[in-house]
C-alpha cells in the first residue's frame, strides 16, 4: 500500500506571497525615501522658475501682477543693452559680465594646470601645498569679499602697508575706481577658485599611464611636447568639466561683488545677478528683474545642456 504525500496550497502560497510583498517593499523602500525631497525639488526649484518666467511676462512693480503684458520687460533689457552712452545698468552689467567671466575662467584654468603640472613632479611638501592651494574654496564668497575688501582698501590694506615701509609713491585704488573695479572681482575669485581647478587637473594628471610618458621619452620627446603633445590633449575631459563648472559660477556670482565692492562705485561693478537683485527688490521693478534672471537662466543652460547632452551621448555609446 503506498501513500501519496500531499500539500494544502494555502499553506505555501503564503510565504511566496509574503516575500513578493516583502521585495516590493524593499524595491519601493529608495523611491519613498527620495520622494519627499524629489517634491521639494520640483515646487521650489522648478516650479518657481516657472514661476518667475510667468512674472517676466507681466507688468510686476513691487507685487506681483497677474495680468500678461507681453515682452515688455525683454524689450526694456533690450534696449538697454545697447545704451552705452551714458550706459544703463544692464549695459554695465552685461560688459562687466563679459570682463569677469573671460579673465576669471580662463586664468583660472592657466594657474590650475600650472599648479598641477608643479605638484604633480613629486616635489617636497606636496602635502602641505595641496591644501594650502584648496583652502581659499573653503570659504564663502563674503568671508573671500570681505578679507580681499581689506587688502585691497587704500587706506587699511597693501597700499596703506607700503606706504609705512617707505614705498610712499606706490597707488593702488583700484576698488574705488569705476574703470577698475570689476578687476578686483575677477583677482578675488581667481585667489579662491584656482586651487579647486588645480585639484581636478592634478586628478587628471595621476590618471594617466605612466607608459606613455615613458614611450615618449624613449622616443626623444622633450618635457614640453610631452605636455602639449600628449598631456594637456588627454585632459580634455577636465578642461571641460572645469569650464562648466567656472561658468556656471561666474554667472551666478552675486554675494562676492557685493561683500568686496558693495557693487562699485555708481554700481560700476555690477553683474546680471546684482541687477536683478536690484530691480525686482529695491527699485520694484519685479517683471525686469525677472526677465534678467531668465536670461541668466537661459545663457546657464546654453552652456550646461550641450554638456549633459555629450555626456550623456558618450555613456550611451
Amino acid at each position: 500500500m503506498s501513500t501519496v504525500a500531499t500539500t494544502d496550497p494555502a499553506l505555501t502560497s503564503k510565504p511566496s506571497t509574503r516575500m513578493s510583498i516583502r521585495g516590493r517593499l524593499q524595491d519601493a523602500l529608495p523611491k519613498i525615501v527620495l520622494a519627499p525631497s524629489f517634491l521639494i525639488t520640483v515646487i521650489f526649484v522648478y516650479g518657481f522658475i516657472v514661476w518667475t518666467a510667468y512674472l517676466s511676462f507681466t507688468n510686476s512693480k513691487t507685487f506681483p501682477s497677474y495680468a500678461l503684458t507681453g515682452s515688455r520687460a525683454y524689450q526694456r533689457l533690450w534696449r538697454w543693452t545697447f545704451e552705452s552712452d551714458p550706459p544703463s545698468s544692464w549695459y554695465t552689467s552685461i560688459t562687466n559680465m563679459g570682463i569677469f567671466g573671460f579673465l576669471y575662467i580662463f586664468i583660472c584654468l592657466g594657474l590650475g594646470l600650472l599648479l598641477a603640472i608643479l605638484l604633480d613632479q613629486k616635489i617636497r611638501g606636496e602635502g602641505i601645498l595641496r591644501p594650502i592651494f584648496l583652502y581659499p574654496m573653503a570659504l564663502s564668497f563674503i568671508v573671500t569679499g570681505v578679507a580681499w575688501k581689506w587688502f585691497l582698501d587704500p587706506g587699511l590694506g597693501l597700499e596703506q602697508t607700503l606706504h609705512h615701509f617707505g614705498w610712499t609713491s606706490f597707488h593702488f585704488d583700484w576698488i574705488k575706481n569705476k574703470d577698475f573695479v570689476i578687476y578686483t572681482v575677477v583677482i578675488a575669485g581667481v585667489w579662491q577658485a584656482s586651487g579647486f581647478v588645480m585639484a581636478m587637473f592634478l586628478a587628471g594628471l595621476r590618471g594617466i599611464d605612466g607608459e606613455i610618458m615613458k614611450a615618449a621619452q624613449i622616443d626623444g620627446a622633450s618635457p614640453f611636447q610631452m605636455y602639449r603633445r600628449i598631456v594637456i590633449p588627454m585632459l580634455r575631459p577636465i578642461f571641460l568639466s572645469a569650464f562648466i563648472v567656472l561658468a556656471h559660477m561666474a554667472i551666478k556670482s552675486y554675494d562676492l561683488v557685493v561683500a568686496l565692492t558693495s557693487g562699485g562705485p555708481g554700481g560700476s561693478a555690477w553683474l546680471p545677478s546684482n541687477f536683478m537683485y536690484e530691480y525686482t527688490f529695491k527699485r520694484n521693478e519685479m517683471a525686469v528683474g525677472s526677465a534678467s534672471a531668465i536670461i541668466m537662466l537661459m545663457t546657464i543652460s546654453a552652456i550646461i545642456v550641450p554638456y549633459l547632452y555629450s555626456e550623456l551621448r558618450e555613456k550611451g555609446r
